[in-house]
């Protein structure tokens, strides 16, 4: 079985730290890689490309030294070697027109406020993957324990159409699609 890989990106240790334990129920199918900057997430990237290791999700804080969350996320975008990785922001601290350009520019799949109930956290992060998976055409029985089953219905159902509905209501927090 693939384990596609989960980045999380925050140059916060306790964040990251935190971040991680919220979501280390996934290790189980995904592997996760913890970056303290862009510019090692861009490393890490390189690396599993390389691998030929496919990347479900990046997770991103917005504000940090050097390059933020949104740029960074718009390069991912802009990569052509990263098709299916959904994007994640994390942000306490992104005005009005960085969740805008984030959206337009990175089309960033979701955003989480700090601070962040790690329920939240976990049920995003598996709508995320199941999208993830599903782009990526692999076996979704082999993910099932880390999948979210709505999604997982609604993708196998519909089209593009879909997925944009999906991310629509986790853009709104509605999860009861």
């Amino acid at each position: 079985m693939i384990r596609p890989a989960i980045i999380c990106v925050d140059d916060q240790s306790e964040v990251l730290e935190s971040v991680l334990r919220d979501i280390e129920e996934f290790e189980k199918h995904f592997d996760i890689q913890d970056c303290d900057s862009p510019a090692d997430a861009r490393s890490v990237l390189n690396d599993f490309e390389q691998e030929s290791k496919p990347v479900a999700l990046i997770i991103s804080d917005h504000m940090m030294p050097g390059e933020t969350g949104v740029d960074f996320l718009a390069s991912v975008h802009q990569d052509q070697r990263f098709p299916h990785v959904r994007k994640l922001l994390l942000t306490g601290l992104a005005t009005h027109e960085d969740t805008i350009r984030a959206i337009n520019e990175a089309k960033l799949d979701s955003y989480i406020a700090k601070p962040w109930k790690a329920e939240k956290m976990k049920n995003t992060v598996k709508v995320l993957l199941t999208l993830a998976v599903f782009d990526m055409g692999l076996d979704l029985g082999d993910y099932s324990e880390s999948l979210d089953a709505d999604t997982i219905k609604k993708c196998k159902e519909g089209s593009e159409d879909t997925h944009k509905t999906v991310l629509s209501n986790l853009l709104q927090g509605d999860q009861g699609y």
